[in-house]
Formats: C-alpha cells, structure tokens, sequence
C-alpha cells in the first residue's frame, strides 16, 4: 500500500475484524483494512466471517494449483468497500464469499483510490459539550 502512497500500519497479531490501518494524518482519519488470500491461480473467493473493517483487500496470489496445471500469474489486488460486501451471501459452512456474487466485482480491481478517497474525507468532530464539569 505504500507504493500507493497510502501510509498504512500492521496491526497487533490476531486483531478482530482487521489486519491494517491505513492513515492520513493530515485528515486526522484512518481506515481499518481486512486482507484475505488465495495461492490457487485466479481463485473464485475467500472467507470472510468479520465484517468490522472499511474494506477488504483480496488478494489473488496466482500461484498455480495443485495440480500444477493452472498458469503462474502476477498476483490480482481487489479493493472492496464493506459496504459493498455486507448483503454478499456466503456459503453456511465456510463463509465463503464467491466473488460472482458481489456486484460488477471485477471493477474493484486496484481500486486504492476509494481507500484514499476514503481517507480524504473529513474525521469526525467530537461534541463540544463533553459532559465533564471543569
């Protein structure tokens, strides 16, 4: 992400819901960012059980299969706005979310500016009213 001028942190090992933080401090915002992968060579899906995020990074290693009959390829980076993902149906077992069923899904391919749109947008301002008696 920060050859996308995106600064972004690693989270603590086994954060619920995200794995990194990307930043703007210069918005005073951030973005709490999931990242599944696949190693089969264009994967049809990934699990997906916490939808606490702002978005989801898919990532297609695209290294091959198995049975080594699938093609090495460049690795596929998909930018999903959970938004998007909330109504996706999943399979029961798994969780599995195939991407077939998420709306126009090859569109968010390398889609790191709706992270930077994302990050551009104004925090939100605490009330000016605190509660607390000076």
């Amino acid at each position: 992400m920060l050859l996308q001028r995106i600064p972004t942190y690693k989270t603590y090992t086994n954060m619920p819901g995200y794995d990194l933080v990307a930043t703007a401090p210069e918005h005073n915002s951030s973005a709490r960012i999931q990242v599944k992968s696949r190693w089969r060579t264009n994967a049809p899906g990934f699990p997906l059980q916490s939808l606490d995020c702002d978005f989801v990074v898919f990532v297609r290693l695209n290294r091959g299969s198995k049975d080594g009959r699938a093609k090495v390829l460049d690795p596929d980076y998909f930018v999903f706005p959970i938004s998007l993902l909330r109504d996706v149906p999943r399979s029961v077992s798994w969780n599995k979310l195939m991407l077939k069923h998420v709306p126009d899904w090859e569109s968010y391919r390398n889609r790191w500016d709706l992270v930077q749109s994302f990050l551009r947008r104004p925090a939100a301002t605490a009330p000016a009213d605190d509660g607390i008696e000076p």
